[in-house]
């Protein structure tokens, strides 16, 4: 073995057929891309949920309802979620960060804390928003609920 008989491993090394490069490669003239048409022109690139020039989906079935723009959106927290995390971590005080640590919540959510469940220690629970029921809940076993 020497230089004059090294190749590459079968099948390492693929030429791509250059396409519009003459009639001699096989792929010349046309390109490939048919005869005439939008789809045949360079630069052409079909619009999403384009179906051929019949009426697309989005554009045929109706629209409905109301998309308040102005809705703010909470991450639900139970009271029975709270009891586990503060007897799992014992501590007295909850707040975002505690939430954020357990994995409850995310960096960019406001939290809302529900009624759900019992609660039967004393907690000072920090949070965006506060359900009724669970203000109350909090407030019976003498602790406080604080809104951020």
């Amino acid at each position: 073995m020497d230089l004059s008989n090294l190749k590459p491993a079968p099948g390492s090394v693929k030429k791509e057929k250059r396409i519009g490069r003459g009639e001699g490669s096989g792929h010349g003239g046309t390109s490939t891309r048919g005869h005439k048409g939008a789809k045949s022109r360079s630069g052409y690139s079909r619009k999403i949920g384009f179906e051929g020039g019949q009426m697309p989906l989005q554009r045929r079935v109706p629209k409905s309802g109301f998309k308040n723009i102005n809705r703010v959106e909470y991450k639900a927290i139970n009271l029975s979620t709270l009891e586990a995390l503060a007897t799992k971590l014992n501590t007295e005080r909850i707040d975002f960060q505690t939430l954020l640590t357990a994995g409850l919540i995310n960096k960019n959510a406001l939290v809302k804390i529900l009624g759900k469940g019992a609660l039967t220690r004393k907690l000072e629970v920090h949070a965006h928003a506060f359900s009724k029921s669970a203000q109350e809940a909090i407030e019976a076993n003498k602790g406080t609920a604080v809104k951020l």
